[in-house]
């Protein structure tokens, strides 16, 4: 039931618009509550994410809590959908909206969402341009001037809310932490061509999670012992990788190589042609599992509850999996098969992939994408079966899958054939990523308010 003090103040609002000329539109609520609308935005920010060349912790980090901005806004208008403060163990309640003015809720969504976005990247002005555009748009529908203005105004007082509280993540400490330290042992990660970059994020498990209780809750086994024995179980190993791309059936061959290049989702790939280097950017893994989220609300018509929402437990998978993933990369520091191969087996060698600028074990694609498939896999259902264009703006083909699971074991199977990656490091992640999506769900399940 809608008490009087509202209806008297909806009453007064439609007056006053009426006295000062303003054409509304009667339908601007349902309207604004196309989840198209945040589609868009959270594209415009994958798209500067890719701009600005964000690693892919740091790009996960920045979808998570822009996305948290976006269902908070949400769930704040919606009774059945609950607010994150509290499921988050250190996420207190957002502020409270007006009461003396409507809101569109949707817009303050878009509004939070990109807000936080735009405080984690660097091309501001990028989604400066958008949210001009995005909210004529929303003037465009006849929206009230004074709903549209509240509703940015409550988006916004979100944003600060969430702003101030990943403040305190350590992120901005980690910044003047220590690079990794090379050593001398074979065992343990070095520098790759053509490049040579120091090894990112080397402090990435001291960021603070969302659902983990350590970033080595879910340590994973061990890599295989390290060996130069070619009778060894690592050398046999490391033969895998070296002869993945080795096979007679040129199909199969062809197959392995479009599986590798879908999923490569370099953010920085260098090339170099005699003095000139030139470099192409494409999204992270966490961009992919974003878009595939996108795509699977789409597909199921959700409305803007449930989109926001699997955005942000998306995010919030990938985020906690590129921690958990990170603390062993750091910890085991294992050789990638370039270096190794380079050394003992083939001095010409190089991998389909250029070799990424971390230790190897656990593949950081088969974490993320085990945890992302687990979470979506709740939301959407175990068959949700959909076909995967987040590759064609760069000019790969679409490809299809049964599921969300098949899509994570395709994604991590993905760095064997790009030569990457150990078969261990990609079988030991899909458990640890999927133990990973499996805990967010046990503290922040999608569910309906009591």
């Amino acid at each position: 039931m809608i008490k009087l003090s509202r209806i008297l103040s909806l009453f007064a609002l439609s007056a006053l618009f009426f006295a000062c000329g303003e054409e509304v539109n009667p339908n601007f609520q349902e309207e604004v509550a196309a989840p198209e609308f945040y589609h868009r935005s959270v594209k415009k920010l994958t798209d500067v994410i890719v701009h600005d060349i964000f690693s892919p912790p740091q790009a996960g980090r920045i979808y998570a809590y822009s996305s948290i901005a976006g269902y908070e806004a949400i769930a704040a208008g919606d009774p059945s959908f609950e607010s994150l403060a509290g499921q988050i163990p250190h996420l207190t309640p957002a502020p409270a909206p007006p009461t003396n003015v409507e809101i569109a809720y949707p817009i303050a969504a878009v509004a939070a969402q990109l807000k936080v976005g735009k405080s984690l990247i660097f091309s501001e002005d990028k989604i400066v341009a958008f949210e001009d555009e995005i909210f004529k748009e929303f003037a465009d529908i006849k929206v009230p001037a004074a709903t549209l203005k509240a509703s940015i105004d409550y988006g916004h007082a979100i944003a600060d809310h969430i702003i101030g509280w990943y403040d305190g993540d350590t992120y901005k400490q980690s910044r003047t932490f220590p690079k990794y330290s090379i050593t001398e042992d074979p065992s343990k990660w070095q520098p790759t061509p053509p490049d040579y970059m120091d090894g990112i994020e080397p402090s990435w498990s001291k960021i603070r999670a969302f659902a983990l209780d350590s970033p080595d809750q879910f340590k994973p086994l061990p890599p295989t012992e390290y060996s130069e024995d070619k009778d060894s179980e690592w050398w046999a190993g490391v033969e895998e990788v070296y002869n993945a791309l080795k096979v007679e059936d040129e199909a199969e061959l062809e197959e392995r190589k479009a599986i590798a290049q879908f999923w490569d989702c370099n953010p920085y790939v260098s090339h170099h042609v005699g003095h000139v280097m030139f470099a192409t950017k494409k999204i992270t893994p966490g961009g992919h599992w974003v878009n595939i989220a996108a795509i699977a609300a789409r597909q199921a018509k959700a409305n803007i509850g449930t989109t926001t929402q699997a955005y942000a437990m998306t995010s919030m998978a990938m985020h906690d999996g590129f921690i958990s993933c990170w603390d062993e990369k750091y910890r085991s520091s294992l050789v990638r098969p370039e270096t190794f191969i380079n050394r003992h087996l083939d001095e010409e060698w190089r991998p389909l992939l250029q070799t990424p600028p971390f230790p190897e074990h656990t593949s950081g694609h088969s974490v993320v994408s085990r945890a992302c498939a687990i979470v979506l896999t709740n939301i959407f259902g175990e068959n949700f079966a959909f076909t995967d264009d987040s590759e064609v703006e760069y000019d790969l083909p679409e490809r299809s899958f049964k599921s969300f699971l098949h899509a994570s074991e395709e994604a991590a199977l993905s760095r064997l054939y790009g030569g990457i990656h150990y078969r261990p490091a990609i079988d030991y992640g899909i458990t640890q990523g999927e133990a990973v999506g499996k805990h967010l769900l046990s503290r922040v399940a999608p569910r309906a308010k009591k």
